[in-house]
């Protein structure tokens, strides 16, 4: 019986050994396996040194804020030093506990989780980066998954002899995909707190490392609720490991997520125009400059950064001012169209309106889809015409509503569209750039894309070139009676005799007076005075690269020009007679930190600064007795249309306002010493305008978004906007002191009226 149990045992003993042995040998065979396996290659030495990643390029303001990235996806990666440790701590407790203990592999956790299923998962930090890495997702097939898993295996423990702990826990948060945008730590904390990873809290970590488990279901988007409970098991975790107290743990899981969200895809955020316009440049550039190999790079993969002069301050106080004013002056816009039967047009019949219409359809990412489909116009036409659902924009946010797209084309044709952008005139840093109301709803950039007729701005430039031409006095006299220049004379064809737009005349004017009062006699005069093609040269110099007709009618504005023009030619005159091109890149970096291209600005000599200065002379009149002094004064009270009114400023201004013939475009330009600063306000379409001079003067439809931007960057200190008067160049020898009456409320003889045509 004894012998029976003897040889029953070593049995036993061979089975075991053998299924041991079995068990070793197949393991063993299954790493040599996957190391030698032709078709299904192990990450070289160089693609561990540098994995391939997609970077999102970064675009940096003047003052160091992230504004904006390209990216297919949106990716920034940063170093460990950048990660704050309670989110370290989070980590290792929630997914990782021994990671500072084992070599890639944690075997105690792999026996764990197969001879107790659900007791946790297997994968270590280092293996769950192996497989972001290079293993991919995980297979279904049974096979497959074992061979991908030993794979994984190796990787791990190349990883960990290629990198240290501290490199493998940022790689790991860098390459994670947190959703909506967020791809590594870095977008995550900007997107989902609007913080800088190294802020965050530990709430913060606590739920961004609970969204490592399965970020498409820990959506904080979508399943707040389920997150929160996600991130009180982290804490709850932290508290396993004596990172924190059960006190503390109580205390956390009590509070909300705090979600401050900051999305970052091309639609949103900051400067989402001149981030619009940068892409185009960038495009251009990567095309002029090849990487050392040759290969081009990719703004939207290879890591960029791209330093720009403009001011994330600035900016926001640009966007805010745009935003409180046409949002409050489109409110009157629509109770003047409920007096109008043919809104949101004036002017034009219906045949007229159904040809806006059409082109509006045409031109619309709708139909130009569907006709590269192959659709027929039939078929598009009741597409356009069938009512779906979708979003439109609002000032009180976007609604979902159902229309057809015809009825949506209309609705947004009665929004007004503005239009802001700010240069520091001495360097060129364009530092605010506003191309409308909202980027997602309205793409149409009026700052660099948008050519309309700039009527009374447009001046300043007769005057400059009469100044330096001349060396006229802001004090030199003309009479204010209408004025002829012949037929034939520059090639007109008929004799051409403007009208003031206030239809008064009589007396003497200095200059001074008729550029504050926009009388557009004396501009007629000038221009005769000095020819239309020397205004044309004047206005070329300084910065307008749009064709001007060398007409007399441009000195009342005649000509379709954009605000980045507009703004860049009046610059000059702030900068001393001397322009310097606009600048919106400083530099660029490589991934690497390399620089690959630095920026320096083009400068031209256009007038004397002596003439330069005449002119602000005359500028600052606008702003002191003409349609500008609103600016400063209080002594009367405007409608609520007239936004944040009164501005109160008191510090030299020198200033344009411009209005168009039916109130189609309404201007201002404003300049202080160091910032020249433009605004465009109008319909989409000419016919879309206020019917009266009263609400559809420059005045009242652009000037009210400077002086709320100007306001606001005068509050932050930090900015240094000058308030002090123009340098007055030494042995001036144009009179400037004119001997002018003033009203008993201070204002000029001019009326403060705006009359600019």
């Amino acid at each position: 019986m004894a012998k029976k149990e003897t040889t029953s045992f070593k049995k036993y003993l061979k089975w075991f050994w053998g299924i041991v042995l079995g068990g070793f040998t197949f393991i063993l065979l299954l790493f040599l396996y996957t190391a030698w396996d032709p078709f299904n290659a192990l990450p070289s030495f160089e693609e561990l040194e540098n994995p391939q990643e997609n970077l999102a390029t970064e675009v940096i303001s003047i003052d160091g804020k992230t504004i904006g990235k390209y990216a297919t996806e949106n990716r920034t990666p940063i170093n460990f030093k950048e990660l704050p440790t309670n989110l370290v701590n989070a980590l290792i407790s929630t997914e990782d506990e021994r990671f500072y203990e084992h070599s890639g592999i944690d075997f105690k956790g792999t026996a764990r989780a197969i001879l107790k299923p659900g007791s946790g998962g297997a994968s270590t930090i280092t293996q769950q980066l192996a497989k972001m890495l290079f293993t991919g997702k995980a297979s279904k097939n049974i096979v497959k998954r074992v061979l991908q898993k030993a794979k994984e295996w190796v990787v791990a423990t190349k990883l960990e002899r290629q990198y240290t702990k501290n490199e493998i826990i940022a790689m790991y948060l860098n390459k994670y995909d947190f959703l909506n945008q967020a791809v590594g730590i870095r977008s995550a904390a900007r997107i989902y707190f609007g913080k800088e990873p190294k802020e965050l809290n530990l709430s913060e970590s606590a739920m961004l490392v609970g969204m490592l488990k399965n970020s498409s279901y820990f959506n904080p988007l979508r399943r707040e609720e389920k997150v929160k409970q996600r991130r009180n098991v982290v804490l709850k975790q932290l508290t396993r490991s004596e990172f924190i107290t059960e006190v503390e743990k109580d205390s956390l899981q009590k509070l909300d997520l705090g979600l401050d969200i900051h999305k970052e895809s091309h639609k949103d955020g900051a400067a989402t125009y001149f981030r619009g316009h940068l892409q185009k440049v960038m495009r251009r550039w990567v095309q002029e400059h090849p990487k050392p190999n040759g290969e081009q790079y990719n703004i939207f993969e290879d890591g960029l950064k791209i330093y720009v002069t403009l001011d994330s301050r600035m900016q926001q106080y640009a966007e805010e001012a745009i935003d409180e004013h046409m949002s409050n002056l489109q409110k009157f816009f629509y109770k003047e169209l409920k007096k109008n039967k043919n809104a949101p047009f004036y002017d034009i019949d219906k045949s007229q309106v159904a040809g806006i219409i059409n082109r509006a359809k045409k031109n619309s990412d709708r139909y130009k889809r569907l006709e590269i489909a192959g659709k027929s116009s039939k078929y598009i036409e009741e597409v356009f015409k069938k009512k779906t659902a979708m979003k439109v924009f609002s000032y009180k946010g976007d609604i979902d509503t159902i229309m057809s797209p015809n009825d949506s084309i209309k609705y947004y044709k009665y929004f007004l569209r503005s239009g802001l952008l700010s240069i520091e005139p001495q360097t060129g840093h364009i530092k605010a750039w506003v191309g409308g109301v909202d980027y997602k709803h309205f793409k149409f950039d009026a700052v660099e894309q948008q050519k309309r007729q700039v009527g009374s701005t447009f001046k300043p430039f007769v005057y400059a070139t009469a100044i330096n031409q001349l060396k006229l006095s802001p004090c030199d006299q003309f009479p204010n009676i209408p004025y002829t220049i012949p037929k034939g004379k520059y090639g007109i064809p008929e004799a051409w005799t403007p009208d003031n737009a206030s239809s008064k005349y009589g007396g003497m004017l200095t200059l001074k007076q008729g550029l504050a009062g926009s009388v557009n006699t004396m501009s007629a005069r000038l221009i005769d005075m000095v020819s239309p093609e020397n205004v044309v040269r004047l206005a070329k110099a300084a910065g307008i690269e749009s064709d001007i007709p060398a007409n007399p009618s441009i000195a009342l504005g005649a000509v379709e020009l954009s605000l980045l023009e507009m703004v860049s030619a009046y610059s000059t005159f702030a900068n001393r007679g001397l322009r310097v091109s606009p600048m919106i890149i400083t530099r660029i970096e490589d991934k690497n930190g390399t620089v690959l291209e630095e920026f320096i600005p083009k400068t031209q000599e256009v007038l004397s600064e002596e003439s330069a200065y005449v002119v602000l002379n005359l500028l600052e009149g606008v702003t002191q007795s003409g349609s500008g002094a609103r600016l400063r004064s209080n002594w009367t009270s405007y409608p609520k249309i007239v936004t944040g009114f009164p501005y109160k400023l008191t510090n030299a201004i020198a200033g344009k306002t411009g209005t168009t013939q039916n109130q189609s475009d309404g201007w201002f330009m404003g300049i202080v010493p160091n910032l020249a600063t433009g605004v465009w306000t109008g319909g989409e379409d000419r016919a879309t305008h206020f019917p009266g001079i009263s609400f559809g003067q420059g005045a009242t439809m652009a000037l009210p978004s400077w002086a709320l931007f100007m306001q606001k960057c005068y509050a932050d200190k930090d900015l240094n906007i000058s308030k002090e008067n123009f340098d007055k160049p030494k042995n001036l020898s144009i009179n400037i002191d004119c001997d002018e009456k003033k009203d008993e409320k201070g204002k000029g003889t001019t009326q403060e009226e705006d009359t600019d045509f």
